[in-house]
């Protein structure tokens, strides 16, 4: 062939290419979908839109949900019963075995309805929630009367429990609660507002709160003891 043939047209070497512009082509001619799929179709050229994976079933998920639940369940039954509770000390224990350790829990609660009725309960469990079930229950059942008069107590008393001594004396109105920890745990549930509190020995928890409540089964009204007297 000759050099002439060889030669090319200016046509041939450049072909020119025509792209449709945005504004004169079709929806159908940008968006990129396979048909027949189930895929929603994007705006984007180039570019599909994944379908969004469905929510995971984690065991951890429902694990938390049901507690939840189950947590919101009880504090509105606590909440109709119209009691007042409080834990007032947690403990945990370990026990040192061959595979590690193992931890148990106890707790020690107040129940009271701040109508002159209170009891002190403590549970033992593997669990926190648990133990604080079990030392409300043993709580409610040990509920006990004790003397108010006027939201304060009738007169000054000493109780005492194991190393704990707590000293309790009646206060004017507007005085509240002078007391902290365990012992103003037990005079809220017992539903004194104005009284003076000292502790003079001990400051665990479990010995404050036997302490006050032996305290608390002291107390006589005038009318108590004129009734011990006419008997």
């Amino acid at each position: 062939m000759s050099e002439e043939e060889n030669k090319a047209t200016p046509e041939q070497e450049a072909p020119q290419i025509s792209v449709p512009s945005i504004e004169e082509s079709s929806p159908e001619d940008i968006v990129a979908s396979k048909p027949g799929s189930k895929e929603r179709q994007s705006a984007v050229i180039g570019k599909v839109d994944r379908p969004t994976p469905p929510p995971s079933n984690r065991r951890g998920g429902h694990r938390r949900g049901g507690n939840r639940s189950r947590f919101g369940a009880q504090k509105r039954e606590e909440e109709d019963s119209g009691l007042f509770e409080k834990v007032v000390h947690i403990n945990r224990c370990a026990k040192v075995v061959a595979g590690g350790r193992r931890f148990s829990f106890s707790a020690l609660v107040v129940v009271g309805d701040k109508e002159g009725n209170v009891g002190v309960g403590y549970g033992k469990a593997k669990e926190v929630p648990e133990c604080i079930r079990k030392g409300t229950e043993q709580a409610k059942k040990n509920m006990a009367p004790v003397a108010v008069k006027n939201n304060t107590i009738p007169h000054e008393v000493l109780g005492e429990h194991d190393g704990g001594r707590i000293m309790l004396r009646p206060a004017v109105p507007g005085t509240g609660v002078i007391a902290g920890g365990g012992v103003r745990a037990v005079l809220e549930a017992a539903g004194i507002k104005d009284v003076l509190s000292k502790s003079l020995r001990s400051n665990n928890p479990g010995a404050m709160v036997f302490a006050t409540l032996d305290a608390l089964n002291q107390l006589r009204t005038r009318e108590m003891i004129q009734a011990i007297r006419k008997a």
